[in-house]
């Protein structure tokens, strides 16, 4: 529980990183439990070696873990055993080799027409409005979804810009288009439940926050529907914001700004789609590729 609180108060970690740290502490110090046959506290976690952190991620592999979650789990026990012991010598280990994957977008039509399919599968009018409107944000403006489903009431009436709350309660001032402004207003007019300021503008079917798992849920209907790869999530329609933008000529420094990402190393990705995309065109189209 202080971990969990120090992520949250002191190090402004998310909901998810919190939930999932906490987690993976929980997890080795019920095997450290097991291992030593003794209580864990602080004095006991100040003698975790290598070899121990080697037997947990083996221990780990045994359930399916692969190389990109292994390394997030160590880096999550290394933070743990870090803040549980300041003073005492870390246990060095080099955690596992992980490929990174480059981002799949899909184009603007595929775009389009999975937030429309969504929309009008909807059971409701007014629900089918919101996740249009849900799904335009994402694609049109390069959200998160988590920072899509807690903008708060209190962005109507809507401007240019809306002012978004991102990872680690950082805020950026993001571009609205038309098209993105009017779903939004279109959704405010037609849901049934009061908008009220510092409550979430999008609701769920009872009145109660919109979960993310809903979104996902009929995203992944309808890409069934339209025959789209299973990677067509919500947050590839981010990823297709970005990559489209980039591809358009948007500048290096400006499209970090508006993704939210504190490095540029994150966004330096997308260099490597587009260029990726521009050699796909060019060996389905050259005649001597």
């Amino acid at each position: 529980m202080l971990w969990a609180t120090h992520l949250e108060r002191d190090r402004r970690r998310s909901v998810h990183t919190v939930r999932a740290y906490r987690a993976a502490a929980e997890r080795l110090t019920a095997f450290l439990n097991r291992h030593w046959g003794e209580r864990m506290d602080r004095a006991a976690l100040s003698r975790v070696t290598a070899a121990d952190l080697r037997g947990y991620l083996a221990f780990r592999r045994e359930n399916g873990l692969g190389n990109a979650s292994a390394a997030r789990e160590l880096s999550a026990v290394r933070g743990f055993l870090a803040w549980a012991n300041e003073a005492a010598e870390q246990p060095r280990l080099r955690g596992p080799r992980v490929k990174r994957g480059l981002p799949r977008p899909i184009s603007p039509a595929e775009a389009v027409a999975l937030a429309e399919d969504v929309a009008d599968d909807a059971s409701e009018p007014w629900i089918g409005a919101r996740d249009w409107a849900v799904l335009l944000l994402l694609y049109g403006a390069g959200l998160r979804i988590g920072e899509a489903l807690t903008l708060p009431g209190g962005i109507l009436p809507l401007g240019e810009t809306v002012r978004v709350l991102g990872k680690r309660a950082k805020t950026r001032v993001v571009p609205l288009l038309p098209q993105v402004r009017e779903a939004i207003e279109a959704y405010a007019a037609q849901t049934p439940w009061p908008i009220e300021r510092d409550t979430p503008l999008f609701r769920g079917a009872k009145g109660g926050p919109l979960s993310p798992v809903m979104i996902r849920r009929a995203v992944r209907m309808a890409r069934a529907r339209l025959g789209l790869g299973e990677r067509t999530t919500p947050h590839a329609l981010r990823h297709s914001f970005a990559t489209h933008l980039l591809g358009r000529g948007a500048d290096l420094r400006a499209l970090q700004e508006l993704l939210g990402h504190a490095s540029l190393s994150s966004t330096q990705v997308y260099t490597q789609v587009d260029a990726a995309h521009l050699m796909d065109v060019y060996r389905s189209a050259h005649p001597r590729a």
